[in-house]
């Protein structure tokens, strides 16, 4: 069994995956309440699990009637995957945000596990053996040019 903010990342993901609307709304109080935890708890879960990167935008309202809207961005057929990865890659990336892309990309199956796994260990900090800045730098650089390479649709 995982942690906490697994067990939460694993109902969302199930819930979003069931939702016929293609998005989830909830209470953060009644999700802390299932799983007996802080809201701030949820707030962890969404902030890290649940990023542009990784496919999701999190939209929150707060108050009495405040609720939470968690929509999966999808990648669809046409869609122009050299955009996604230069808007979402920029000059510089954390390790984190850039293994949320990774795993982004292999959900919508443009990624296959190995090669998720391969380059995740080519972006990993102790790989890259730099301080910051340079470390989140030379990351972009690397991650772009690997998925642009590894998303070429001519070979």
């Amino acid at each position: 069994m995982g942690t906490l903010a697994d067990e939460i990342e694993k109902y969302i993901k199930k819930m979003l995956d069931v939702s016929l609307k293609g998005f989830l709304e909830v209470k953060r109080n009644d999700l802390a309440a299932m799983f007996l935890c802080v809201p701030s708890q949820i707030n962890y879960v969404l902030e890290t699990r649940f990023t542009n990167e990784q496919g999701y935008h999190v939209e929150s309202r707060r108050g009495g009637g405040g609720y939470l809207r968690i929509i999966k961005l999808g990648v669809k057929p046409g869609d122009d995957l050299l955009t996604l990865v230069n808007s979402t890659i920029g000059k510089m990336i954390s390790q984190q945000s850039g293994e949320g892309l990774i795993n982004r990309l292999e959900e919508e199956k443009f990624l296959t596990k190995r090669e998720s796994v391969l380059i995740r260990a080519i972006i990993d900090k102790n790989s890259l053996g730099l301080n910051q800045p340079e470390q989140d730098l030379l990351r972009a650089r690397i991650l772009r040019s690997v998925l642009i390479s590894l998303l070429r649709e001519d070979l």
